[in-house]
């Protein structure tokens, strides 16, 4: 009798990949593009509302943090329970979200939408990150880092659109990115269908079987281990996509629409951070590019708070692209530690980033507050000294 092998069933599907992969990427793209939205009109919601730094690390906190805590919850339910839908339904969310945030006109509306977006988010990546894993062929890393390219050119790109067509005339024109949620909900509800008449063709628990060797309790270990790691790196990445435009505002005397596009270098280092990681690590393993990341960025943080406008430009690509290079190594990495739970641990872990960063947004806005935006950054370019921690995580080659 002939058996279907798991690579067989790949090789099937191998005209679709690569398209499937992109198309998912592009998802991610819009998505967080729309993301962006948010911490790039903070000036404007700031001077137009009267906000302070507190305030403003609460909307973030309340986008974040409705991310997170859906997430992993996402992720463990469709592991067992696959839904297609979830994609598109999740979409929409985004797209109420949006055209509320557009047309709000308090500081409590302002929470609403953002926790609408937060929805949004969470119902997203868990599901399009397993699909991305679906269509890899075997390449998880090129597959995870293509897909998290997506959503950090996504990220990239708001700020300049933003800067393009909300600030110059108004918070009314935020409902032109509505146009971006509504094409992702037909690209979703496309998406889903292949990955409803595909499911036959993979197994969703394929290798659930753990082949590395390491007992519970290190596997314990190393996922505590990747959690202190995600808390350094983003609480970090936090306290320049949420206060770096106000912070070189400060410091430089620079204007809203300069300071944006500097947040735009930063945000393409991270994108092309992102992409390269993936396939190195398919190459030389992930816990080497992980151990690089993280700890490889504390030179240039630590010198950021007393460089002049020109080097600040310099250090924050450089600290863009090393921090960047990590997370699709992390994400694989923790895949391959506790396998057959993809959607769960893309969950937890884009759940993670979620919510540390929304934690450290409205830690760091009321540090901001009391002491100074110079000095949250003077502070925070320590962090990135946790990833000596890396030395902890066992390998996992087969």
């Amino acid at each position: 009798m002939a058996v279907t092998s798991p690579s067989t069933a790949t090789s099937q599907s191998n005209p679709l990949v690569m398209r499937i992969i992109g198309a998912v990427a592009l998802a991610h793209l819009i998505n967080d593009l729309i993301q962006s939205v948010l911490p790039s009109i903070y000036p404007m919601l700031k001077a137009n509302y009267g906000l302070t730094f507190t305030e403003v690390g609460l909307i973030t906190l309340t986008f974040q943090i409705t991310a997170s805590l859906l997430q992993p919850w996402v992720g463990y339910y469709t592991d067992r329970h696959p839904n297609p839908l979830v994609l598109p339904v999740g979409s929409i969310c985004t797209l109420i979200g949006i055209l509320m945030l557009s047309m709000v006109g308090s500081f409590p509306m302002i929470l609403l939408a953002s926790a609408l977006i937060g929805v949004g988010s969470s119902t997203f990546h868990p599901e399009a990150s397993r699909i991305a894993r679906l269509a890899s062929g075997g390449r998880f890393g090129l597959a995870q880092s293509t897909f998290q390219v997506g959503g950090n050119t996504g990220s990239a790109f708001g700020p300049l659109l933003a800067a393009a067509i909300i600030i110059p005339f108004g918070q009314g024109h935020v409902a032109y990115f509505g146009l971006f949620a509504l094409f992702s909900v037909g690209l979703l509800y496309a998406i889903s269908r292949w990955y409803t008449s595909h499911l036959s063709l993979f197994t969703l628990k394929a290798g659930h079987a753990a082949t590395h060797g390491l007992s519970k309790t290190r596997v314990i270990v190393a996922l505590s281990v990747l959690a202190f790691l995600v808390f350094s790196k983003f609480f970090y990445m936090t306290s320049i996509t949420s206060y770096f435009t106000f912070y070189l505002i400060e410091r430089f005397d620079i204007s809203v629409a300069s300071s944006q596009l500097h947040l735009f270098l930063f945000l393409g280092a991270v994108a092309a951070g992102t992409f390269f990681g993936g396939p190195i690590g398919d190459r030389i393993g992930r816990k080497a590019v992980i151990w690089f990341s993280i700890l490889g960025a504390a030179p240039f943080t630590l010198a950021l708070p007393y460089a002049d406008l020109f080097w600040t430009s310099v250090l924050s690509v450089i600290i863009g692209f090393i921090l960047a290079s990590a997370f699709s190594a992390i994400v694989v990495y923790a895949q391959e530690l506790v396998p057959g739970n993809v959607g769960m641990i893309a969950g937890i872990f884009f759940g993670l980033m979620f919510g540390f960063g929304g934690i450290g947004a409205a830690l760091l806005g009321h540090l901001a507050d009391l002491r100074g935006i110079v000095y949250v950054y003077t502070l925070c370019s320590f962090l990135p000294l946790l990833g000596v921690l890396a030395i902890l995580l066992p390998r996992t080659h087969r």
